[in-house]
């Protein structure tokens, strides 16, 4: 039987990949990167880069091209069959990663290329990559003793299996749940794009009536303008108490005991490294140097927003109770009057400006900001395989018409396909030992509102700025001029800092001159009204004081969760919450609320003990903004510089290195508490 997972030229033949294709490939690959490490190991001369470490980047690579793929569409087309596939590989690729990252062989044959004449010769990249090495061999427990080494193993298949788990619950429970509504008069107050939405979902169910469910466009539409009080309550209700043993469907994908495993290992996988705690071990591939320096960062920003949040909060409730007659503000009732503060205050709604971000004006709008950055032309290509009809293919060139990246672009909301906004590296950038040069590729992933009917699809701001956002990362990943994958593109950069591109295109959102590119009404094609774009700039930092202290709270959470892990308590995981809740949270919540049941940036994604990394890298970013800001927003040399000194270098160099020889100093709060709205305490 052919396999198309081993073909490996060019891209992934998505149309042709089948779940009993996924144990074959992973074996075949896993069998050969063993075979020709122990090739490699044998050979009787010194070691060297070329006869090394190049020879294993092209392996990782293969395995690479293989499980990306796969991962990929276990999370955009899930299916059972997948889902056992995808399963079935990862105690392999477990064994795999503990296997090499223990081997005193290969780890001896590094330390000889760092201490010999070999070392002196590479490149700063070259030299980076064995130092990463270096580390990351002892963070794999090479120094172990056999049966410590063995324990290491263990663990990482046990997380292995559990982070899945929790992600698989999440899917199952966000899936598991929707409302059928057949009164029409319950609708009152939701636009009529969230009623299409809720119409098409029920026909696609062949139900009656409108159909709403958990996925975030569905959910948030309710929550920001359904009059129905009791509506709004059951969505919050069923959407906070996903995955957990509290809801309409308690315990059927219950959490609870994947948390409390997954933080128990990674506790003891810490020690096992001679780490006192999960958070310091996290650390050691970050940019922020302690503990310490992280929980005073993330207090220091507390104790600057925290009167903010409070008023902001104040100001809300006394509007609700005098406007509304509303005596207590329920955890459903915020987002609604917020919505409706907000339309009093600026004479502004998210709604008004949908129709002024239409999908046919918003994606060549932001491939025109990046071309006046950067010089860079971003075209669609057709014929290209994919896992769903409406996933678009593009590539970048520059000027010289040199390709440079090619991504997919997967936009909206559906079953079976993880909720969030994520990019994922799909092949990344290496040159060959033939000489022959890999064009990185990305995946662009997002879950906004699908189009209705022959109208293309509609944006609110805030999805043009996670739209942006994920942009920044694949840019990061595409654009990079560093021919090592181990440090190409997003791989070595430090956790706290690869938020850092992400974050900086946002900023292009809010930008007269931009907005000018990326909106149009979707029926006349008119601009932005002036009016329109005032009113929300205007809106711009509302309620910023109660965003940035939910911020806090999660960051605070994860790292403390972390830091503090106690065998002898277990994980305290409602408890520290609780304590977290208490000292940064103005909003009090429910006792049923079961936020952390859904947290899988920290439970199955890359975050543990570092969802702190969005507000470190959020200084770097409005920083490194700060200087368009000075000398306008599409000039060409900041941003060629912008480019050079941090897009292209990939994880080649240290991020705070890349960053100063970008802004000549090292970064400064002040554009971050400005950007939000925050005055310098």
């Amino acid at each position: 039987m052919s396999n198309p997972l081993l073909e490996m030229n060019g891209l992934p033949t998505f149309d042709d990949i089948l779940a009993e294709h996924v144990v074959p490939a992973v074996d075949e690959i896993l069998a050969l990167c063993r075979k020709e490490t122990e090739h490699l190991l044998q050979q009787n001369e010194l070691y060297s880069w070329d006869n090394l470490v190049q020879p294993l980047e092209e392996l990782d690579d293969r395995l690479s091209r293989i499980w990306s793929p796969v991962s990929h569409m276990n999370s955009v087309v899930n299916s059972d069959e997948l889902r056992e596939a995808y399963n079935a590989c990862l105690p392999k690729l477990s064994e795999y990663a503990s296997e090499f990252g223990q081997n005193e062989v290969l780890f001896k044959a590094f330390k000889q290329i760092r201490d010999g004449e070999e070392y002196e010769r590479l490149d700063t990249a070259q030299k980076r990559i064995i130092d990463n090495a270096l580390r990351d061999f002892r963070l794999a427990g090479v120094d172990l003793s056999a049966d410590k080494k063995q324990r290491y193993k263990d663990i990482q298949q046990d997380l292995s299996k559990y982070t899945t788990k929790f992600e698989e619950n999440l899917l199952d429970a966000t899936n598991g749940w929707h409302t059928e509504i057949n009164d029409e008069s319950k609708l009152a107050g939701l636009p009529d794009s969230a009623k299409a939405l809720a119409r098409q979902k029920a026909e696609e169910m062949t139900l009656d009536g409108w159909v709403f469910n958990l996925e975030f466009p569905s959910y948030f539409a309710v929550m920001s303008y359904a009059d129905d009080r009791e509506l709004r309550k059951l969505m919050y209700q069923s959407y906070i108490t996903r995955a957990s043993d509290q809801g309409p469907n308690a315990g059927k994908w219950d959490n609870s005991e994947n948390m409390e495993k997954i933080l128990q290992l990674r506790h003891e996988l810490a020690q096992l490294l001679g780490f006192s705690s999960y958070a310091e071990r996290s650390l050691a591939t970050k940019m922020a140097p302690s503990a310490d320096m992280v929980l005073a960062f993330l207090k220091d920003l507390a104790d600057r927003s925290l009167g903010m949040a409070e008023e902001e909060l104040k100001e809300l409730q006394g509007f609700a109770r005098e406007q509304h007659g509303i005596d207590s503000l329920e955890n459903w009732d915020i987002t609604y009057y917020a919505e409706k503060l907000q339309q009093q205050k600026y004479d502004f709604s998210q709604e008004d400006l949908k129709p002024y971000f239409p999908e046919t004006r918003v994606i060549p709008g932001m491939f025109e900001v990046v071309k006046r950055l950067y010089g860079l032309e971003i075209k669609p290509v057709e014929g290209v395989a994919s896992w769903h009809p409406d996933v678009r293919f593009y590539e970048i060139k520059n000027e010289a018409g040199e390709l440079r990246g090619q991504f997919y672009l997967d936009l909206y909301a559906r079953a079976k396909k993880r909720g969030g906004a994520w990019m994922d590296e799909c092949i990344s950038r290496m040159r060959k030992a033939d000489g022959t040069l890999q064009t990185p590729v990305a995946y662009l992933t997002c879950n906004f509102s699908a189009p209705i009917g022959d109208e293309p699809a509609q944006f609110t701001h805030d999805e043009v700025i996670t739209l942006f956002h994920e942009f920044g990362h694949g840019l990061h990943h595409m654009l990079t001029q560093i021919d090592y994958s181990g440090v190409s593109g997003i791989s070595g950069v430090a956790w706290d800092a690869v938020e850092l591109p992400s974050q900086f295109m946002e900023n292009w959102c809010w930008e007269r001159e931009a907005v000018d590119l990326i909106s149009g009404h979707y029926q006349t094609g008119e601009k932005l009204p002036e009016e329109l774009y005032n009113k929300m700039y205007a809106a711009k930092n509302y309620q910023a004081g109660m965003q940035m202290v939910r911020q806090l709270e999660f960051s605070m959470f994860d790292f403390r969760m972390h830091l503090e892990y106690d065998p002898q308590q277990g994980a305290r995981v409602q408890e520290i919450l609780d304590e977290v809740r208490a000292e940064v949270a103005v909003v009090k919540q429910p006792a049923y609320n079961r936020f952390q049941h859904s947290f899988a940036h920290i439970f199955s994604g890359g975050y543990a003990a570092g969802y702190y990394s969005y507000k470190w890298a959020e200084v770097l970013s409005s920083d490194a903004f700060a200087k368009f800001e000075e000398n306008g927003i599409f000039d060409r040399k900041t941003g060629v510089e912008f480019l050079e000194c941090v897009l292209e270098q990939g994880g080649s160099r240290e991020p705070m290195d890349l960053f100063v020889e970008f802004r000549g100093r090292k970064p400064e709060i002040d554009a971050l508490l400005r950007h939000s709205g925050i005055v310098a305490a």
